[in-house]
């Protein structure tokens, strides 16, 4: 018999991020949209008004500015624990020159 899985993440509740690793989880989370979406047109996708896996269609295949508030979330959200998550660990992270 299987053990019951609990998740247990490192716990970034403490973790305040400055403005500008804001700036920086958002630009990772529409990132993370674009790899995401890369993939699924190599794979086939395309766009559709609601998500059908046989017809391999979504309404998700749109630029992340046009995403729904709530998937544009969830990409925020990896983001934004990803960075917590390596402050927690005790990394810095330092931008080396301006865009």
């Amino acid at each position: 018999m299987k053990k019951k899985y609990i998740p247990k993440p490192v716990d970034t509740t403490q973790v305040v991020l400055p403005q500008e690793l804001l700036d920086l989880g958002e630009a990772i989370a529409e990132n993370v949209h674009e790899v995401w979406a890369q993939g699924r047109l190599s794979e086939g996708w395309t766009y559709g008004p609601e998500k059908d896996g046989l017809k391999k269609q979504t309404p998700c295949l749109v630029p992340y500015s046009d995403l729904p508030e709530e998937e544009k979330a969830y990409d925020r959200n990896t983001a934004f624990e990803t960075i917590k998550f390596i402050l927690a660990k005790g990394f810095i992270i330092v931008k080396i020159e301006d865009d």
